[in-house]
């Protein structure tokens, strides 16, 4: 049997503390090996019925890079289009991506038309499909951590464009778009903290006692 410490739980916790939605990263390559290694991390993850329905693509090929900034670039200008006033300076200033510069892109999909795990857990709730894809991707954001590697999710794409750029099944459902690479700097605040977009609220504000 494994025994965790309490110095074990005490380094956890700074793990979790430590960890970032990096988009400012170095342009240092990786280490040989270092995406797969993640990857495998993310399928140790719990998964719904065991179907373990996370797709990988490692997306290397400079077209399907370009491809995927271009998109970025119009729905990031459509997003910005859809705030006003200083909300929408404000906007303008972040930097909410790090494509251009992360040596790694990996995107993820969940397979929803797989047959693995036999549909066990999923008639009432199939969404939890996916939500075994992002518990996946958080053991990824930490292991990538605990290796001083930083991940950013890039969320402001369209999945139709991306599904056609990767060209992959149309059963899988876009989940993530993640760049990965060593962060210019380490931090323990939000970058949307510091940059007063928001702040982090107390868990005590997100729970209920019935």
């Amino acid at each position: 049997m494994v025994e965790f410490d309490d110095i074990f739980r005490q380094k956890l916790r700074e793990l979790f503390v430590w960890r970032r939605d990096v988009r400012r990263f170095r342009t240092d390559p990786l280490p040989d090996g270092a995406v797969d290694r993640l990857i495998e991390t993310a399928c140790l993850s719990p998964s719904v019925g065991l179907s373990q329905p996370w797709r990988f693509v490692i997306v290397d090929h400079p077209a399907c890079r370009r491809a995927v900034v271009d998109d970025f670039t119009s729905c990031n200008a459509d997003a910005l289009n859809a705030y006003a006033g200083e909300r929408a300076t404000r906007y303008a200033t972040l930097k909410l991506s790090g494509l251009e510069q992360a040596p790694g892109h990996l995107a993820v999909f969940a397979d929803k038309e797989s047959d693995i795990g036999h549909g066990l857990g999923r008639a009432t709730m199939p969404e939890t499909t996916e939500y075994s894809v992002v518990a996946a991707i958080t053991a990824m954001w930490l292991a990538a951590r605990a290796e001083g590697i930083g991940l950013g999710w890039v969320s402001i794409l369209n999945p139709d464009r991306i599904h056609a750029i990767l060209e992959v099944p149309p059963s899988w459902k876009f989940i993530a778009y993640l760049c990965i690479g060593y962060p210019e700097a380490e931090c323990d605040r939000p970058e949307l903290e510091q940059a007063k977009w928001e702040h982090r609220r107390s868990a005590t504000e997100f729970t209920l006692r019935r």
